[in-house]
């Protein structure tokens, strides 16, 4: 099993060639949409690559879901996460830094959640399961 170490050592050079964006750029904080300027179709190529390169099995929505803030799922109002939101988010999105997020959860900046560091607990949570 890698070490998270290496770990991101991966993930940055997937992300840069994902991204097109140069392996400096890619730290552990960067946000992928902020930073990087992934779009949704980048996150397809991102899991396809994470799962060839660290032989692991990533359900659909499981590492990045969709229509988080959703208004008929009851996680936001008036743009913001709500405190029940934010519990969600933490169960969806275990590997993320919610705490941070809860400072300004603003609906907007739910994106900023995915980051390189998120991809890296993940995939070294995956590893550790087996699955």
């Amino acid at each position: 099993m890698a070490t998270n170490e290496e770990i991101l050592t991966k993930i940055q050079e997937i992300l840069a060639d994902a991204l097109g964006a140069d392996e400096d750029e890619v730290s552990s904080s960067a946000t992928l949409v902020g930073d990087l300027g992934a779009e949704s179709i980048d996150f397809l190529d991102i899991v396809f690559n994470l799962e060839k390169e660290f032989d692991i099995k990533i359900k659909r929505g499981e590492l990045f879901p969709e229509n988080l803030a959703a208004d008929g799922e009851g996680l936001a109002a008036d743009g913001v996460v709500t405190e029940d939101g934010l519990a969600k988010l933490r169960e969806r999105l275990p590997y993320a830094n919610i705490d941070a997020f809860a400072a300004d959860p603003q609906v907007e900046n739910i994106q900023d959640l995915f980051t390189v560091d998120m991809l890296v607990k993940f995939v070294a949570a995956k590893q550790a399961s087996g699955e």
